[in-house]
Formats: structure tokens, C-alpha cells, sequence
């Protein structure tokens, strides 16, 4: 089985605008394959392209507009985990030995309609995220006694911290106050306890050990996977826990041979408040019922250990790009390149990223 290595990187900035999902993919594709000096496009044997968009054939069309005749290009979609699904088929292309080099580049346009799970007839007229976020808020509220000020300061740390994103959909700092007093949409959430789609995309190129050992400088190693998708209705799962990062997060901790407490820094799917405690907790970072204390602390102390980038509340959620963002982070991250973000002496980085109430997750750890 080969090693897999992350060897290039390109983002666009997100934005509220409603981009043109190929002139986004051309741009962050171009950007990628430009910071590694010694690629060449003709090497690249896959294009995989994660979206929930509706245009079709984007694999096909991103080969050609970038000039390549790869072997093996496609779209992925899995709802807000379509990035990390592709990146990790695109590992399993390099791993079997399918394919030295890998494109996966992720794209969304804001005003994309195919965000909703229809198939889900038991939400009846429910079918909004909002909705199912503001129950997992009241059951974690009532479970580990979270309170409005804890849900707050995840969303006001997350705000904070995409100060330093010149990338991010926000460029405004809230306080807990602000995050407290903003429009209140559901019983138990308000409107800056919530990511916001958006328009972007995210691109990485993913190498054989071999050839990255040619073309890159600074590989970052692909050591750990878990998937697990534990239902499509979201009915079938129980409100207390992510039964799906739980196990996710097991399967690639045994792979990477890591344990939580070697996680330096993550990127976690902060959708809403609520799923960045629950996040924490089921990846081994911390207790449930210390969830809150743990990320007051992280705020008190301006400790950058949890979505750096500012999370999807504070970086934007373009659905499918938003996986491959998270990857860059933590490999930007490793690699001692996120500027005002950066966090001193890593060696281990996570991501996870998730789908529908988090009946399907996505865990990679990475390292150097």
C-alpha cells in the first residue's frame, strides 16, 4: 500500500457572491498547482471534483480547462462531507496504485439549491438544518447543562479567529454579547450560532510517496482515515451524541497508531455552536459535560488549537469545498504556513468534517 502525501494547495476567498462554479474550480485548481515548482498538469492521472452543486461533468470539464487527459476524473457528493469523501477516494486511488498524482478540488455556489435532503420524509415540513441543530442545542443543553454563554463563545471565538483568514466570509469580530443578542430563529438557536453557505472553492493535489518525495519539499502525510455513516434519517439517530465522529475517529486514531491527547490542532465541523462542542467530545479532545469549559478556556487564553481558520462559522461552508478548506488548514498548519494563524511546535493535525445531522463523518489525521 502506498503513502499518501498532500503536496499542493489553493483556496479562493468565500464570499456571499454567486460565483460561476467552473471559474471558481479553474481558480482555486490554478493556485494549487502553482505552489508546487516542480509539477507538471500532464502528471495529474485524477481529477475529482466534491460539490453538491447541480452542473454536471465537472471532473471532465475541470481536465479540460486546466489541459490534461487524466485517467480517472469524477464528481462526489455527500452532502457537507463531499470534500473529505473525495479526498480520501482520491488517497485510495494513490494508495492501490491507481494513480502517482491526484486533483481534488471542491467548489459551491451560494445560491446552490441542492442543499436540502428530500429523502428524509420523516422531518415532515423540518426539512431546514436549522431545525435539527436547535434540537441537538436543547438536548445538549439539557444533558451536560450547557449554557447560552458557552454555545456564544464558540461562535464568537470562531468569528475572532477568521479575523486572520483573509479568505473568510467574515471579516467582522462578534462578541458574546453580539452572538447572545443576535436574532434568535428557533427556541434554542440564534443566527450567529450558524455557519453560513457560501460561495468558494478548495483545491489539493495528492501524491504517491515516490512522486512527492520528487516534487515537494514539505509532503504532509495522509497517516490516519475513519468513515462511518450511521443512518440517512436523521430520526434513526440519538439527539446526545455523533455516533458516526465517534467511531470515525477511532478507525483513523488506529491507523495514524496516534491517541486524542497527540492532537496539536483540528479542524472541526463547527455547522453550528453546538456541533463544535459535540465535536470535540466525540473525537476524544475532551469530556461531554467539560465540553464548554474546555472552549472558554481556548478563548480566555486565545489558544488557536481548534479551527484556527475560524470554522465553517466564521470561514463560510461551501459545501462541497469545505472539507478540502479544513485539509489546507491543517496542512498549511504543519507546514509553519498560516501567518498570523500559525500555532508554534505541531506534529499532529485533524480534521473532521460531516454530513446531516452527523449521520455520516469524515477524521484524517495528518502529520509531517
Amino acid at each position: 500500500m502506498n503513502n499518501v502525501a498532500i503536496v499542493g494547495t489553493g483556496q479562493t476567498k468565500f464570499s456571499k457572491d454567486d460565483g460561476d462554479v467552473e471559474k471558481l474550480l479553474f481558480e482555486s485548481t490554478k493556485n494549487c498547482i502553482q505552489s508546487v515548482e516542480n509539477c507538471e498538469s500532464k502528471d495529474i492521472e485524477g481529477v475529482l471534483v466534491s460539490t453538491n452543486n447541480n452542473s454536471k461533468y465537472l471532473g471532465a470539464i475541470l481536465s479540460e480547462t486546466i489541459g490534461i487527459q487524466p485517467k480517472i476524473s469524477h464528481s462526489i457528493e455527500h452532502l457537507c462531507s463531499s470534500g473529505t469523501n473525495a479526498l480520501i477516494s482520491g488517497y485510495a486511488y494513490i494508495s492501490s496504485g491507481l494513480a502517482d498524482m491526484v486533483l481534488v478540488s471542491g467548489v459551491e455556489s451560494a445560491t446552490n439549491p441542492g442543499q436540502v435532503l428530500d429523502w428524509d420524509k420523516s422531518r415532515g415540513s423540518f426539512d431546514h438544518p436549522i431545525y435539527w441543530a436547535s434540537m441537538l442545542t436543547k438536548s445538549h443543553k439539557t444533558k451536560f447543562q450547557t449554557t447560552e454563554e458557552e454555545l456564544a463563545i464558540v461562535s464568537a471565538k470562531n468569528h475572532k479567529q477568521a479575523m486572520d483568514n483573509p479568505l473568510a466570509y467574515s471579516n467582522q469580530p462578534r462578541t458574546i454579547s453580539e452572538v447572545m443578542n443576535s436574532k434568535q430563529i428557533t427556541d434554542d438557536l440564534r443566527i450567529l450560532d450558524c455557519s453560513r453557505s457560501c460561495s468558494g472553492s478548495a483545491s489539493i493535489l495528492l501524491a504517491s510517496e515516490e512522486k512527492a518525495k520528487k516534487i515537494s519539499d514539505q509532503p504532509i502525510w495522509i497517516k490516519g482515515i475513519g468513515q462511518k455513516t450511521t443512518s440517512a434519517s436523521f430520526t434513526k439517530n440519538n439527539l446526545e451524541e455523533i455516533e458516526s465522529t465517534r467511531i470515525a475517529a477511532k478507525t483513523a486514531y488506529e491507523m495514524a497508531k496516534v491517541e486524542p491527547n497527540d492532537i496539536d490542532v483540528a479542524e472541526v465541523h463547527d455547522a453550528f455552536s453546538v456541533c463544535e462542542l459535540m465535536a470535540i467530545s466525540e473525537l476524544g479532545i475532551t469530556d461531554n459535560d467539560k465540553s464548554g469549559e474546555f472552549v472558554r478556556n481556548l478563548f480566555n487564553t486565545e489558544n488557536r488549537m481548534i479551527n484556527p481558520r475560524g470554522g465553517l462559522i466564521g470561514t463560510g461552508h461551501p459545501l462541497g469545498a469545505t472539507g478540502i478548506s479544513q485539509t489546507i488548514e491543517i496542512t498549511n498548519q504543519l507546514q509553519g504556513k498560516s501567518e498570523k494563524r500559525q500555532i508554534s511546535n505541531l506534529k499532529t493535525g485533524l480534521v473532521h468534517n460531516m454530513s446531516a445531522a452527523g449521520t455520516s463523518s469524515s477524521v484524517m489525521v495528518l502529520g509531517n
